[in-house]
């Protein structure tokens, strides 16, 4: 599950991603019986609809079309969709959609990351700490110019946390790269760091032999320059905490989500900007919701 990408200058930055949910040993492990084209690379389409998410100046709304995958192979993991905004040219006026001429043709995220207890057959754990890896999350925005473009680029140690409960719990700690990020003045420099949890709870059995989990995830980013070289209308520092509810079915896959941002894409509560129509106030901080269908296969 993802978010919409964003055309608009400073409008893009991460979306909503959720994983499907699988255990990590049974996606590898397979089934000769699965209902699915592949017994370990896990794919599925979906239609999301998204209002007052604030990764940009403006609070954006959204129904938009993705492709979503993941799957588990030898130590490597991957995890990864993309989004194609606006697919019905409904949403927020100031947002570009993949039809527009000035439009951004896709946005995507990919999170490949390497398992070091996997890759040299041994338990590097200790304490709480399970498993070891070398993680890695690369974030695309095809705009049409600098302003609409964005290319950033994480990486750094992640581990898989033992909670002797059911709540399985993971935690990165990226280094951030910014290639491109819709004209800031921090491009072509390593900016910042983000910590990154990610949580799920199986809530058991649904109505119709369905499945019901919550999966929930935090970005924190922090250390950057980019408030004291752009001014103060931007953060050095940003919060998104993602909540969602997911229904799944063999096929059917259904979410509600809940997402709150504080300084969201780094832009600051509150400041004043003017959009060509008279100085506005920016709301960066706040609640976004997600709603969607997808198939999975």
């Amino acid at each position: 599950m993802a978010g919409a990408a964003r055309a608009e200058a400073g409008e893009g930055a991460e979306q909503l991603e959720v994983p499907v949910g699988a255990d990590a040993d049974e996606a590898e492990q397979g089934d000769s019986d699965s209902p699915y084209l592949s017994d370990w690379f896990h794919q599925q389409v979906q239609f999301i609809g998204s209002t007052d998410i604030r990764f940009g100046p403006r609070p954006v709304d959204d129904i938009y079309l993705e492709y979503e995958f993941f799957g588990t192979k030898g130590p490597f993991d991957i995890y990864g969709y993309i989004d194609f905004n606006k697919i019905f040219g409904v949403g927020s006026d100031f947002n570009n959609g993949v039809w527009d001429a000035d439009g951004s043709p896709f946005f995507t995220e990919l999170q490949p990351r390497m398992s070091l207890d996997r890759l040299f057959g041994r338990d590097f754990g200790f304490g709480p700490i399970k498993e070891w890896f070398v993680a890695t999350d690369y974030i695309l925005d095809v705009g049409h110019n600098r302003s609409s473009r964005q290319n950033t680029f994480y990486v750094g140690p992640g581990a898989a946390i033992d909670t002797h409960s059911p709540v399985n719990l993971e935690v990165n700690f990226f280094f951030r790269r910014q290639f491109a990020y819709y004209d800031a003045p921090t491009v072509d420099t390593w900016d910042g760091y983000r910590f990154q949890a990610n949580y799920s709870v199986p809530l058991g059995r649904a109505p119709l032999d369905g499945n019901l989990l919550y999966v929930g995830f935090l970005n924190y980013d922090f250390g950057s320059e980019l408030g004291d070289r752009a001014g103060a209308f931007r953060t050095n520092e940003a919060l998104v905490e993602t909540n969602v509810l997911i229904l799944s079915y063999t096929h059917l896959r259904y979410f509600l989500a809940a997402r709150y941002f504080k300084n969201g894409g780094q832009w600051q509560d509150g400041a004043i900007l003017d959009f060509g129509n008279g100085p506005q106030r920016l709301d960066e901080n706040g609640w976004g919701y997600y709603l969607a269908i997808g198939w999975q296969f």
